[in-house]
């Protein structure tokens, strides 16, 4: 079976435009994305779903440069771009994972793909969330390609297409077999994702700390590196506390 990672990524950003364009430790966010991609080991293809507008054309060329294949589609309808790509791609199971995550841990990834590999008439989903045990921008989806396919041809509600796995989880889970993988120890509240510029001051600063541009430090080591810098502790402690996922 293919497995094809496939990344989504545009630059019109509402909270932080061009985020995926921003320099990290002398590479673009987005490259830095596909090269931890790239260090799992149950990843055959990487994938960028990128817009079919022309701001997005650098999109196309950092995907390039970082040796990921590229496919573009609609801007607003994310599951029918994330369906193309992998088509296109010749996917037999989808690993969905998002452009503004440049601590995502391959380790994990290869964890939930592992899981859906070895149960494939147990589970069509198999993620990291809900509920959330890992740090916010860890966050990894697998599900098998006809199921994605299955979600394009049912889910017709404007979240549903946006957010490409909602049909899964908020409207019809009694459809689909599924199942999260949960963390021994809830790091929840880290978040990592970025979309301030407070957020990307963070990412840049572990970048430069921890050597991330050259060598792969695992997410228990990040959080462990945060726990012992205060002036990184209070940059994440603010980043958390104004979270909306945080203030259920």
């Amino acid at each position: 079976m293919r497995r094809v990672a496939i990344v989504q990524a545009r630059t019109g950003s509402s909270r932080l435009p061009g985020k995926v364009l921003a320099d990290v430790c002398g590479a673009p966010l987005l490259a830095r994305v596909v090269e931890r991609i790239w260090r799992a080991k149950r990843v055959d293809d990487v994938v960028v779903a990128t817009t079919d507008q022309r701001a997005d054309d650098p999109v196309v060329a950092v995907a390039d440069a970082a040796g990921a294949r590229w496919y573009r589609g609609s801007e607003h309808d994310v599951l029918a771009r994330m369906s193309g790509a992998a088509r296109e791609s010749g996917a037999g199971l989808v690993v969905r994972l998002a452009a503004d995550c440049p601590l995502l841990d391959p380790t994990i990834v290869d964890d939930v793909v592992r899981v859906l590999e070895d149960h494939p008439n147990q589970f069509d989903y198999v993620t990291t969330e809900p509920p959330a045990t890992y740090p916010k921008g860890l966050d990894v989806e697998a599900l098998h390609a006809d199921t994605l396919a299955r979600v394009d041809r049912m889910a017709t509600s404007t979240p549903a297409r946006e957010h490409v796995t909602f049909f899964i989880y908020g409207e019809a889970p009694e459809l689909f077999r599924t199942f999260t993988i949960a963390d021994d120890q809830d790091n929840s509240r880290e978040r990592w994702t970025v979309d301030t510029a407070q957020d990307l001051a963070l990412v840049r600063a572990l970048y430069e700390d921890l050597d991330l541009a050259h060598r792969h430090v695992g997410y228990r080591d990040v959080i462990a590196h945060l726990r012992k810098r205060p002036s990184l502790r209070a940059i994440n402690a603010h980043i958390v506390q104004r979270d909306p996922r945080l203030e259920v």
